[in-house]
């Protein structure tokens, strides 16, 4: 009886230190991750910020048969949430906290197994960089009692099991994204009647290689000008080719506003008046980005050659920013109409 009187006490000794010990250690943990991906601020916040995304690139939810999700009445900034049940993985929830667009996201995830509930923070951070974006996922929390009991026989912390799921995380949500980013269409409209009218513009010359970067900027000044002098636009701004040179690989073009009126402007102003005749044109439009421009032009021209018709060699073709940078951070949103002069049909059935 002595023994088993020892022995209890022994045990009871060892229970009492292990908890002592696990009561002890270190129980908060912190998991981060950083990542630039090659695409705009705002379509990286919007990926995350929005939990209907979440399914196609969450580790869990992509490795996981059996998860089934629910959404709250908001899915997206201050308030949003979702949660979600599995047998394989178990359940939970997550809430967004905070929301600042397009820096930072903060949200409250709560995860029930049977070890019970556990509350941690997830956190995001974005930061601007030039064209990309550095990317920063975080998870911060407590361990229970017996969450730190069970990871006494484990060989890897908290931080050392979630980091691999937080690097493939990050690996989908590039992905995504970036094949999001991709996607364009291009279609041929056909011929069409465009009205021209008056414009403003700012002429240059470049490599066809800077012609992009160069628009940006001549958009902004003939806009501003514009603006500080109450001069009204009509339309989106447009592109007009005077002159390519695919050999080598050169451009002149003239880029600005149309209005809907002539407008006279001082003699040193840098800032042009012009006049678009009317004209019969063929239109085609690009949804996506304007790397795909070149293959636009030339579907263009293929149909040209296929149907027999002819370009008015006199006149320049242009293009029409619908929508671009500015209203859309996606450039598969993005849309673009090309215009080429075609002789009138009287002139083409004479010849």
């Amino acid at each position: 009886m002595k023994i088993l009187k020892y022995l209890f006490f022994l045990i009871l000794i060892f229970i009492i230190g292990a908890s002592i010990y696990i009561a002890t250690k270190k129980s908060d943990f912190v998991v981060e991750r950083t990542r630039t991906f090659h695409a705009p601020q705002e379509l990286v916040y919007s990926e995350v910020n929005d939990y209907t995304t979440w399914r196609n690139w969450l580790p869990w939810a992509k490795s996981s048969g059996d998860m089934i999700i629910e959404y709250g009445e908001k899915t997206s900034g201050e308030g949003g949430s979702f949660s979600w049940r599995s047998d394989e993985i178990g359940e939970g929830d997550m809430k967004t906290i905070k929301a600042n667009p397009y820096s930072e996201i903060l949200q409250q995830l709560r995860i029930k197994t049977s070890l019970g509930q556990s509350v941690s923070e997830v956190y995001w951070e974005f930061e601007k960089q030039k064209d990309s974006t550095l990317i920063t996922w975080g998870m911060r929390g407590e361990q229970s009692f017996m969450e730190k009991l069970a990871f006494i026989f484990h060989d890897q912390s908290v931080a050392e099991m979630m980091s691999p799921k937080f690097e493939e995380g990050l690996d989908n949500l590039e992905n995504q994204i970036r094949e999001k980013m991709q996607s364009y269409s291009i279609n041929v409209d056909g011929i069409t009647q465009h009205s021209g009218g008056y414009y403003m513009y700012m002429a240059t010359a470049s490599r066809i290689t800077q012609v992009q970067d160069k628009i940006e900027a001549i958009f902004s000044d003939v806009n501003t000008y514009m603006e500080e002098n109450s001069i009204e636009r009509s339309g989106k701004p447009f592109v007009l080719y005077n002159q390519w040179n695919e050999n080598q690989g050169t451009a002149i073009y003239s880029a600005g506003y149309f209005t809907p009126a002539q407008i006279i402007t001082p003699e040193d102003s840098p800032i042009l008046s012009g006049f678009l005749p009317a004209q019969r044109v063929l239109k085609t439009t690009l949804k996506g980005d304007y790397s795909n421009l070149k293959e636009a032009w030339a579907a263009a021209y293929t149909y040209i050659d296929e149907n027999g018709l002819i370009v008015d060699e006199e006149s320049q073709a242009f293009e029409v920013y619908l929508t671009g940078p500015n209203d859309n951070a996606n450039p598969a949103k993005w849309v673009t109409q090309l215009y080429i002069p075609l002789q009138p049909e009287d002139t083409q059935e004479n010849d």
